[in-house]
């Protein structure tokens, strides 16, 4: 399998940071790492093995990019004003510099599927739903879709425009949600084993279907923990479908 490392300094985050390709063509998957975690950590737990045949025939070309989930909600040290306008830039990262690099590495504008796991998922479902117009779709596995979860109280106009369930319930911008209901393929999906909570994949799918938005909630069986071995399962089978 090919495997490429690019990076840059970022002008958005005032930092280096780095992605990795996996594949020379197919159609882009762009990953977000969970919690804390770097842009290897789906290569370190076996999740680029377990879709390698899909890279390989050339139906996906991965590109994984870093967090910076230790520079926001999960820094303790820091004020959660700073917490929530680091998240709002990570935004602008990803939509005005790894979208254009993914078109660039791949010859021209494609469209781009967004996926993640855990706090990966939130991230996922939350630039889709933003940029619907950039993305064709989003695969956000075992994810709570309120950052309210994450803030610790905290709440401004930062965090709201940044919690699916908040901006979505009350958003009425047909033009806006018209690019979520043609074309895009929504794959919300849950294990309900250990430590997952499926009540939030729940409430993003009902609020989805108020909206008028076509998508699929996959709510898996009670031996599908929040872990490695789940999203080993789930991802190649989702990938399969589209």
């Amino acid at each position: 399998m090919k495997r490429e490392i690019h990076g840059w300094w970022s002008p958005r985050l005032e930092k280096n940071m780095e992605i990795v390709v996996y594949g020379h063509w197919g159609k882009p998957l762009l990953m977000f790492p969970t919690a804390g975690a770097d842009f290897l950590e789906y290569e370190r737990f076996q999740l680029i093995d377990a879709i390698a045949p899909y890279i390989e025939a050339g139906k996906i070309k991965v590109f994984s990019i870093n967090s910076i989930n230790n520079e926001s909600w999960l820094n303790n040290s820091m004020m959660p004003h700073h917490k929530a306008l680091r998240h709002m830039t990570y935004n602008y990262y990803v939509t005005d510099e790894v979208v254009p690099f993914i078109h660039t590495n791949c010859g021209g504008l494609q469209p781009i599927m967004l996926t993640g796991a855990s706090l990966g998922a939130l991230h996922a479902a939350n630039i889709f739903f933003r940029s619907p117009n950039l993305f064709a779709g989003t695969i956000p596995m075992s994810g709570y879709y309120d950052l309210k979860s994450y803030t610790k109280g905290y709440y401004d106009e930062n965090v709201y425009f940044n919690s699916p369930v908040d901006y979505l319930s009350n958003l009425g911008d047909e033009n806006l949600l018209n690019q979520m209901r043609h074309g895009k393929r929504i794959i919300i999906a849950t294990g309900q084993g250990e430590y997952e909570a499926p009540q939030g994949s729940i409430n993003l799918s009902n609020i989805l279907r108020s909206k008028g938005i076509p998508h699929e909630l996959e709510i898996w069986g009670h031996d599908m923990p929040h872990d490695w071995p789940t999203w080993r399962k789930m991802l190649p089978y989702f990938i399969s479908k589209l």
